[in-house]
């Protein structure tokens, strides 16, 4: 590298002030090897007492190590990876590490682009055509070998027929609710960004879901109980997807709630909500069913979670429900929220500000 003498005061304070008011975490080196400035970000990922410490006690992972040297050697740009684990979560940073000589002074300087939300974007995309491609392939599967059973061996044989078209119509079907899932989930991530505009009466509409689902929780011997739905409550809102919300919430709470149970639905109005500091609407889902474990309650709204995956597939669930209803809840600005103890129940909330 460039031959270095040592920093005076005002070039030491120049470069803390340069380090500082960048908007990533930079950590310059100096020429004897030590740390000559650190800003706040990378403050926070090694420590506030790094200045003046030798380069190798601060960064320790051998890559971004190796990075430095060749700098420090060659006078060359060099760049690394550097992971880490922070409350749990992996943290991804692309380090570039690039020599900086002005006259007969030098420093290297070493700057860490966040790279974790494009991992996991990237992961997350990977593992949503995987988990898609799971879905489809099992009743396509089931479709195509009930197809050949009945051009082949079952082809006359009318009682294979009419069991095998049966198992066919309900594995289409499942695939087409897939289809519909998605294609819903598209939109509303398409227009999560737009505050909808309509003012909607939210106490009619979850009127309106209830007798809808009437026939579906007689079958089951459920009843749906309404609480606070009588005067109306206005918000601004889309009506159809806030249908869809309730639909599948309370339909949720009947399907899994246990049969000859109660499902109550409960409107209240907040003049100050703490979750949204401000008025807001509050709709609570309530089911008297088992309840979830605990560790499942994070994860509920992910795409093609389920709790128990073969009871879910049996009453005929995507996997996609709760998470329409996340993205059409943020889209409304608002908040959901899950209550669950096991033995005694599931509640869900959706928390929706009145400006």
């Amino acid at each position: 590298m460039h031959p270095m003498l040592p920093f005076d005061m005002t070039q030491t304070r120049l470069v803390t002030e340069f380090a500082a008011s960048l908007p990533f975490p930079v950590i310059v080196v100096g020429s004897d090897e030590r740390v000559l400035a650190c800003n706040g970000q990378a403050a926070r990922m090694f420590g506030e007492n790094v200045v003046g410490r030798h380069y190798v006690t601060v960064l320790r992972q051998p890559m971004l190590l190796d990075a430095i040297e060749t700098v420090l050697r060659l006078s060359e740009p060099a760049r690394a990876l550097y992971r880490l684990t922070e409350a749990g979560r992996d943290l991804q940073y692309n380090v570039h590490a690039r020599p900086v000589v002005v006259d007969d002074f030098a420093c290297v300087t070493v700057a860490f682009e966040d790279r974790t939300e494009v991992e996991e974007a990237g992961q997350m995309r990977r593992d949503f055509v995987a988990n898609v491609s799971h879905e489809l392939r099992t009743p396509l599967t089931a479709v195509l070998g009930f197809i050949e059973t009945l051009m082949g061996p079952a082809s006359d044989d009318a009682e294979a027929r009419k069991r095998f078209l049966g198992i066919m119509d309900r594995e289409a079907k499942r695939m087409n609710r897939i289809v519909g899932d998605l294609l819903s989930l598209s939109r509303v991530e398409a227009e999560r960004r737009v505050r909808p505009k309509e003012t909607i009466d939210v106490c009619a509409l979850v009127r309106s879901v209830a007798v809808a689902l009437k026939p579906v929780a007689k079958a089951r011997g459920v009843t749906i109980t309404l609480d606070g739905v009588e005067e109306a409550a206005e918000l601004r809102g889309d009506r159809d997807q806030l249908t869809q919300v309730f639909t599948n919430l309370i339909e949720n709470a009947i399907k899994y709630g246990g049969a000859d149970h109660e499902v109550s639905v409960c409107v209240t109005a907040h003049a100050q909500e703490p979750t949204l500091r401000g008025a807001a609407l509050r709709i609570d889902v309530a089911d008297q069913g088992d309840g979830i474990p605990p560790e499942h309650i994070p994860r509920l709204t992910e795409r093609f979670y389920r709790v128990d995956s073969h009871r879910s597939r049996e009453m005929g669930g995507t996997g996609l429900g709760l998470a329409i209803v996340k993205h059409i809840i943020n889209r409304h600005r608002g908040r959901l929220r899950v209550e669950s103890h096991l033995g005694q129940g599931s509640c869900f909330s959706v928390i929706l500000p009145y400006d």
